[in-house]
């Protein structure tokens, strides 16, 4: 199956890659609540996490020549955009033009510049996955004509990220040993194996990257975000983020409430939870998501994972993980086996959308019936963003670079892991184990992490739209549940369906009341659900 570019742009960036991977008609109803389907609105009640408090309206004396920066435009690669490099401190704290960082931006500008409303900014999440590539790749197909008519389409590339002195960690032919490491150790010597990994991992990101490793948070990026808007000389700032890019939103509301102009925060995360109950109740989406996907196959003709009901197909998956790491299969790359870790990526990769189902189901065919792991390897790849060259993208580097430094690790060491392994066995029988050693990365980060689980208000900000799907893998309902709660102006806009991120999809539901909000600054219903 080809993915359309939609699909592309919108997940295979990566909206949101999990640690543990390196992953109708409107109605206005009340509000769906706790009582959702299994695996649906469960979340662990929100800690007593500190707010986040707005910075001073007043820009500092030593940042005003970052806010009056012009930015001198050059066409780019992409036809209709143009690039320039916007220059901001390495330290907001302690600004110094000898460590200033350069970030890639690019605009395709307002088809009616009569009727400008502003500057979109995009971000397609991660954290990690290039604004830049999103914007250029996907802003035709994402937003409608009368959408980019009205607005300038803008991707920053988040410091750290894509264009934007992005983190290095491992060479290409490292992440392919990488990517082979057992991710479930069965034994201590795995378990050795792998956190001997993930010290060369994090000791790689800190060899070739240096001191911008420890100045990449979601905070500072917010930051970059307000010179953009000053640069771009707007006095709102306009913003479409999904997954991790909700979290980035919502912090520049935070931040910035009384710059906030019209933001829609699609497959919302909650940024009051820790890392340990992020990661335990993605794995929680995850499978939901694939249970979704199994009751899809098994209704069908010849699902490799047989013909009664998600539970059954839940087994089988399981006992063919089970047998890919006993015994990898043969992929067409004799280097390169399909280990369990590779078929789980695999596996993760088509859950983010139901677009890829028909892949994932013709995958586990071949792998289980033909023996043959060409088509989940591709899936794997196409996560992990490898190229047929063997290189890889730069969102498998910055996505923990990133969280890390966010958010204090989930598990400090292996001891700590087994008092949680089994709440992520049960949040997730098939993809628990996997989330729950992945945790593991961020205990050994060579940064300490400079931020922590906040609530958000952003009092005084108009009206925040955020997107919830019912069923997504990546980010739990309950999560856009618990942002357009704690947020004083968020509205919440439900999708009773599949995938990762709901706008640009095939709900014209969704897709009208995002344009509506976007174009007319009207807020759908509180309570409507597509």
């Amino acid at each position: 199956m080809t993915m359309s570019l939609r699909t592309t742009g919108r997940l295979a960036l990566g909206l949101l890659a999990s640690t543990a991977l390196l992953a109708t008609a409107c109605s206005s109803n009340d509000r769906p609540d706790e009582r959702a389907p299994s695996g649906i609105g469960e979340t662990s009640p929100a800690p007593d996490a500190p707010p986040l408090e707005p910075l001073p309206e007043e820009i500092p004396a030593e940042l005003r020549s970052y806010y009056d920066q012009e930015l001198s435009w050059s066409a780019c690669d992409a036809a209709g955009f143009e690039c320039a490099s916007l220059t901001v401190p390495l330290d907001y704290e302690n600004p110094d033009p000898a460590d200033d960082i350069r970030l890639t931006v690019t605009r395709d500008r307002a088809g009616d510049a009569s009727r400008r409303i502003g500057a979109l900014l995009m971000n397609p999440g991660g954290p990690g996955a290039s604004a830049v590539d999103f914007a250029q790749g996907s802003a035709e197909y994402l937003f409608p004509e009368e959408v980019r008519a009205r607005y300038d389409m803008v991707g920053l590339d988040a410091r750290g990220t894509g264009r934007s002195e992005p983190v290095e960690c491992l060479s290409g032919p490292e992440m392919d040993e990488y990517t082979l490491t057992d991710r479930t150790p069965d034994s201590d010597a795995e378990a050795d194996q792998l956190l001997a990994a993930f010290e060369e991992f994090a000791t790689g990101c800190q060899e070739r990257t240096g001191e911008l490793l420890g100045h990449i948070s979601t905070i500072e990026s917010a930051r970059d975000m307000d010179v953009l808007r000053a640069a771009l000389g707007d006095e709102d700032l306009y913003y479409v983020g999904f997954s991790y890019g909700t979290k980035l939103g919502a912090v520049y509301a935070g931040l910035f409430p009384q710059n906030t102009g019209r933001l829609v925060l699609d497959a919302a995360m909650d940024p009051r939870l820790p890392t340990l109950n992020t990661d335990r109740e993605q794995a929680g989406g995850f499978e939901t998501a694939f249970r979704s996907f199994a009751e899809d196959c098994v209704s069908g003709p010849d699902c490799a994972l047989g013909s009664e009901d998600a539970d059954d197909a839940s087994r089988r998956l399981s006992d063919f993980f089970a047998e890919v790491d006993a015994e990898p299969l043969p992929s067409g790359d004799p280097n390169r086996p399909l280990t369990e870790s590779l078929a789980t990526t695999g596996v993760s990769m088509a859950l983010y959308a139901e677009d890829l189902w028909p892949m994932l189901r013709a995958a586990l065919t071949a792998a289980i019936d033909e023996g043959d792991g060409g088509p989940l390897l591709e899936l794997a790849d196409m996560y992990n963003e490898r190229e047929p060259d063997g290189s890889y993208g730069t969102t498998m580097f910055a996505f923990p670079a990133i969280s890390c430094l966010d958010s204090p690790a989930g598990n400090e060491d292996a001891e700590a892991l087994e008092d949680t392994i089994g709440s992520y066995e049960e949040a997730s029988p098939t993809f628990g184990r996997d989330f729950a050693w992945a945790t593991l990365l961020c205990a050994a980060w060579p940064v300490e992490p400079t931020g922590h689980p906040v609530s958000i208000a952003a009092e005084g900000a108009t009206d925040i739209l955020v997107v919830g799907t019912l069923r997504d893998p990546a980010t739990p309902y309950a999560w856009a549940q618990g942002l357009a709660d704690q947020l004083a102006t968020g509205i919440l806009l439900t999708y009773d369906g599949d995938g990762h991120g709901a706008y640009g999809g095939t709900s014209e539901c969704v897709n009208s009341a995002v344009n509506s909000y976007l174009l007319e600054n009207i807020s759908p219903e509180e309570g409507t659900t597509c």
